[in-house]
C-alpha cells in the first residue's frame, strides 16, 4: 500500500551529508511505489516560536508569516515522516529544532505517524544517535500514537560529501524502500 512521505532535511547544505541520506531514503520510497516530497528546511523562511500562545491557548493559526503553516500542513498530510539532520554540538540542528518548535500549536492533530530519523556526525560515536533520538522523543512523546519506525546514524562525516561510498548510504535506500 503506498503511503505520503514527508521528508524533512535540515541540513544547511544542499548535498550535504545528511541531505544526501535523505536523498537516498527517498530514492528507494519512490522505487517503491509511495507518494515522496523532501522539504529541504534551508529554503523555506521559518522564524522561531514567539511563546505567543496564538496557536496552543486560542486555537487560532500562527500570527507568524512564514512557511511553518505550510510545512506543517504537510506534516499532518504525511503518513510517514522523516526527520534528517547534521549533529552540532550533540543536538539536531537549528533548522529542525525551529520547525519542531512551530508544531507548538497543530501538534495535537499530529495522530498515528509513523518516523525516521537520519544524522549525520563528525565523531564516529554510536551512541550519539541516542541524544537525537531522545531529542525528537521529546516531540513524539506529545504526540497521539506516533511510532518510531527506523533510525540510521553515520558518523564520521563532517565535510560535505565525505559520505560518499559510505554503507549507510545502501542501509537509507534500503530503509525508504521498505516503508
Amino acid at each position: 500500500m503506498s503511503k505520503n512521505i514527508l521528508i524533512l532535511s535540515s541540513s544547511p547544505r544542499r548535498g550535504g551529508n545528511s541531505d544526501t541520506l535523505c536523498d537516498e531514503f527517498m530514492r528507494g520510497a519512490i522505487e517503491s511505489g509511495n507518494q515522496v516530497e523532501k522539504i529541504f528546511l534551508r529554503d523555506k523562511n521559518i522564524h522561531p516560536c514567539t511563546g505567543c500562545s496564538v496557536c496552543s491557548r486560542y486555537k487560532k493559526p500562527c500570527p507568524q508569516k512564514d512557511d511553518a503553516a505550510e510545512v506543517i500542513e504537510k506534516m499532518l498530510a504525511a503518513d510517514v515522516i522523516v526527520m534528517g539532520t547534521p549533529v552540532y554540538f550533540y543536538a539536531m540542528s537549528a533548522q529542525m529544532k525551529m520547525m519542531i518548535d512551530r508544531c507548538c500549536g497543530p501538534y495535537t492533530e499530529m495522530k498515528n505517524k509513523e518516523f525516521y530519523f537520519i544524522a549525520t556526525a563528525a565523531e564516529e560515536d554510536e551512541t550519539i544517535m541516542d541524544r537525537i533520538v531522545a531529542n525528537f522523543m521529546g516531540f513524539l512523546d506529545c504526540l497521539e500514537n506516533p511510532t518510531v519506525k527506523g533510525t540510521l546514524f553515520c558518523g564520521g562525516v563532517w565535510h560535505a560529501g565525505e559520505i560518499k561510498g559510505s554503507p549507510k548510504l545502501q542501509e537509507a535506500y534500503e530503509m525508504g524502500r521498505l516503508v
